[in-house]
């Protein structure tokens, strides 16, 4: 579970960086060049999504929780934004739900 737990980190830092870019260029005055950076950025997360060993609607599922705990720690590091009891809790929620759904992965087909 720690493997795919890295890989699903790896696939949310990728989505990230890939919409985080665009928005510097679009709210923030960055460069249009930015867009190529981004646009590599979410092939490799798109990539990255296909390396998972799960039907792909259960993938999708299982990130959504790593990539709520992903996007939090990018507020908190990049943003600089205190997070709240809220944020946390709801970030372990999140994660119990992830873990739930890759358990399952060995019990289904």
């Amino acid at each position: 579970m720690i493997k795919t737990f890295l890989l699903f980190i790896l696939t949310a830092l990728a989505e990230i960086v890939g919409c985080f870019l665009p928005y510097l260029w679009l709210r923030k005055d960055g460069s249009v060049w930015l867009l190529v950076p981004a646009a590599l950025s979410i092939a490799v997360f798109v990539w990255l999504l296909t390396l998972h060993p799960a039907a792909s609607g259960r993938v999708y599922a299982a990130y959504g929780g790593v990539y709520v705990v992903t996007a939090l720690a990018w507020l908190y590091f990049v943003d600089g934004v205190k997070l709240s009891v809220y944020d946390l809790v709801g970030a372990g929620i999140a994660l119990l739900g992830m873990a739930i759904i890759v358990a399952g992965w060995r019990v289904q087909s």
